[in-house]
Order: structure tokens, then sequence, then C-alpha cells
């Protein structure tokens, strides 16, 4: 005779409220690229579409790809726009085609010159009527033009611009734009030979059209540098560290102070982190104690400040581009978009020094831009201005070393080709802009 055992498993703890899977986003956030990507894995999900229509609902133009709650379609590096032409009104069309351009306008306040600049037209026919088979336009026309990375002018290949607008006020003044668009056209003749178009008669073109924005994406060609130490003699100089040495002049038969200013050797940052730096002074001792008050100020508590480093960016017009008794027509307007702040990092019996980071206003998107007469230019400023020059010991110092920004980071712990391109450090930085201050 058996006799049944009952038994008991162990139970399973449940689950607390506090603890939940994580979740992901559809798509990469900023510092996130995105590998692979399997759109079966959802293939009822319709995407998300950006949609422009007549005014009479004839005709809709529809972006794919686009994001919610968008003002504006954007598109970055490479992309092409994709999307389709829904035709609700087909009657009498012979042919429909699609194009999207960029176009850089530039306008002159003080002599009133204006000048445009084609950066690139891509168009293609997505629809002709066969005059033998006579059949309708189709209802939906599907289409994708790809975006251009790099534009020509003046015999040189540039990198498309981005979007941006920019604008100096007052005489003289300019007005600069970098607009792209995206149009549709479709043909359909008169009803009545040699009458004027209209749609009281049914016929006569029609075009849809919406502006676009261009935001290619950027890195730098490699991680920050490791920061520089002190050592016995001063800074200990490393190959990942470029210097810009330079000399703040004494006055009255002193020894002049040696400065030495050092960035990262690929002058590349991302406009979304500070921008590291060293600076060091070395002179007698005597000469270094009699600076010090017109040094670097650790605390942000006071308002004096004559030594200062901050990040410059000069935007400049030329239409013209011409010489005028040995002056360029340019106009060019300078904006401070980041400002350093000092930790002292070392000192010896000739020598002190610093460390710090720029910090970079988040009202930046774009980085640097060369497209026809307009041109964006970022550059670090290191600048020494005593109160009074008559009386002071040693005059006064500027010093520009010309900068990137790239709108990445670069990707920490990943050494692979994926996400937005690279700006090379080799890349040319161009001649330093001719910056001027208010005073």
């Amino acid at each position: 005779m058996s006799t049944a055992t009952n038994v008991i498993l162990p139970g399973y703890p449940t689950p607390s409220s506090q603890v939940h899977s994580p979740t992901y986003p559809a798509a990469p956030h900023a510092q996130e690229y995105r590998l692979a990507h399997n759109s079966r894995l959802n293939p009822n999900r319709s995407p998300r579409e950006f949609v422009k229509q007549t005014r009479n609902g004839g005709v809709s133009l529809r972006l794919a790809g686009q994001g919610d709650q968008l003002t504006l379609p954007v598109y970055g590096y490479g992309a092409s726009v994709e999307g389709t032409l829904d035709i609700h009104k087909r009657d009498g069309i012979t042919s429909v085609e699609v194009q999207i351009e960029g176009t850089l306008m530039m306008e002159e306040a003080a002599e009133g010159g204006a000048a445009s600049c084609k950066l690139f037209l891509n168009k293609t026919v997505l629809w002709v009527k066969d005059r033998i088979y006579e059949a309708p336009c189709p209802r939906s026309l599907p289409f994708s033009l790809p975006l251009p990375t790099t534009f020509s002018d003046g015999g040189k290949t540039y990198p498309l611009p981005p979007s941006h607008e920019s604008h100096l006020s007052g005489l003289p003044g300019f007005r600069a734009r970098i607009k792209y668009s995206i149009s549709a056209i479709a043909v359909k003749p008169n009803i009545i030979p040699h009458a004027v178009k209209s749609s009281l008669l049914g016929g006569g073109d029609w075009a849809i059209s919406t502006p676009f924005e261009y935001l290619p994406r950027t890195r730098p060609s490699s991680q920050l540098p490791p920061p520089l130490v002190p050592g016995q003699w001063g800074i200990i100089e490393t190959s990942q560290w470029k210097v810009f040495p330079t000399l703040i002049h004494a006055n009255q038969g002193g020894h002049d102070i040696m400065v030495k200013l050092y960035l990262p050797a690929s002058r590349t940052f991302c406009m979304h982190e500070p921008i590291p730096f060293h600076i060091m002074f070395s002179s007698s001792a005597m000469s270094l104690a009699a600076f010090m008050p017109l040094g670097p100020v650790v605390t942000s508590s006071l308002k004096t400040r004559h030594t200062k480093i901050h990040l410059l960016r000069q935007t400049t017009v030329d239409i013209r581009n011409a010489l005028i008794l040995g002056t360029r027509t340019d106009i060019w307007r300078v904006d401070c978009i980041g400002e350093g702040a000092f930790r002292h990092a070392g000192d010896g019996a000739h020598w002190v020094a610093f460390s710090g980071d720029i910090y970079i206003s988040p009202d930046i998107k774009v980085g640097a831009v060369k497209a026809g007469g307009f041109s964006i230019k970022d550059c670090v400023v290191l600048t020494v201005t005593p109160p009074d020059l008559s009386k002071s010991p040693f005059k006064e110092l500027r010093l520009t070393v010309p900068v990137r920004l790239a709108t990445d980071p670069y990707p920490s712990g990943f050494s692979g080709q994926a996400g937005p391109p690279s700006i090379s450090s080799s890349d040319e930085f161009g001649a330093t802009p001719e910056l001027s201050y208010d005073s």
C-alpha cells in the first residue's frame, strides 16, 4: 500500500513594487549610437511622419523618419529625404517632380548689397504621363533624395553647412541665413488654350514645399587627454597637449613674464562639455611677485579680473570680397560664447601654474561654418589687461588660439566607426580671426 506524501515546493519572493526592468527609448540619446536596427521587430508600427498639406487638401507631402512634436523636419549628416507625395486631385496632371535644395542668403545693411549662393540642388521626376496608355497619375508617389555631405565654392570643397541664421544690428550690419527646403510640383496644362492658368478653370500647376533643418552631428577624433601635472620645474609637458608660448613684456626695465597656454592637441571639443586648459607663468621671483596682482583669480567673488580666458566666436559676412584702399569689405561680429574658471595648480621659486575649464554657453548649436562669403570661427583668447597701463609694471597681453567645436562628445570606451563623423586634428584651422574688442 502506497502512501501519498505532500511535498511543499519553495516559494518565490513577490517582486517589490519599487523594482522595475530597465526601459530603453526607441531612438538613441545624444551620447548614444545605433549599431544595428531591425525594422521587422514591430512591423505593424507606423513610422513617424511630418505632413504638409496644400490649403485645399489636394496634395499631402509626407516625410518619414521624423520625431514627435517637431515644427520642421530635421535631417543629419549623409541622410536621405524620404517620403511620399499623396495626390488626391489627379485630373489633368502630366508630370510630377520633387527637389531638395540648400541656399545661403546674405544681406548688408550699410551698403544695401545682397548675395545668394546655391549650395546644392537635387531633383528627380516622380512620374510622367504616358501618351499611349493614358494612365492617370498614381495616388501615391514615393521618393528618396540623398543629401550631399559637401559643396563646392571657388574650386574648393567644404562640408555642407548646418541650418543657421545670424545678424548684426546697426550700421554697418548684416543678415545671413543658411536654409534648406523640399518642394514638389505637378504640371497641369490649361483646359482652354492660351488662357491664364487659374484654379477656377480647373487647370494650372500646383506646388507644395516646406523648409527643413539640416543639423549634422560631429565628434572629436580623440578623447580628452589626462590633465597635466606640475613637477619641480613647472608643468610636465606631454605630446597630448599643445603649448602656445608668448611673453608679457615688462615696463621700466623689468623682467618679462613667459606665458605658456596648454590646450589638448586636437583643439576640437564637444560644445556640451567644458574645455580644459593649463597656464604657466615663469620669470624671476621679483617679476612674478609684481605680476600676481594681475594674475588669475581662483575665487568667483571678485568682480575685477585682470587675467581672463574666454571662448570667442567671430561671424563674418563678405558679399563683395574686395579690397578698398587696402581694407577688406567684410563685416563681422564677435560674441563671447564661453568663460573660463581658474584653479591654482602649483608653484615654485620661478613659476606658478593654473588649470581650469572653459564653460560653453548652452545656446551654441553649431560649430565652424564656411560657405561662400559667410563664415563662423571659434577661438580661445587669453587676455591680461592692467587697470592703468601708464602705471602698470607690465604691458597688456592677448593670445588667440583657433579651436573647433563638435556637436557630440567622443564616445567613451568605443573605438568603432559608428556614430557621427569625427573632426580630425589634421584638418586645417585656417587663419586666426582678426578679433575686435570693446574697450
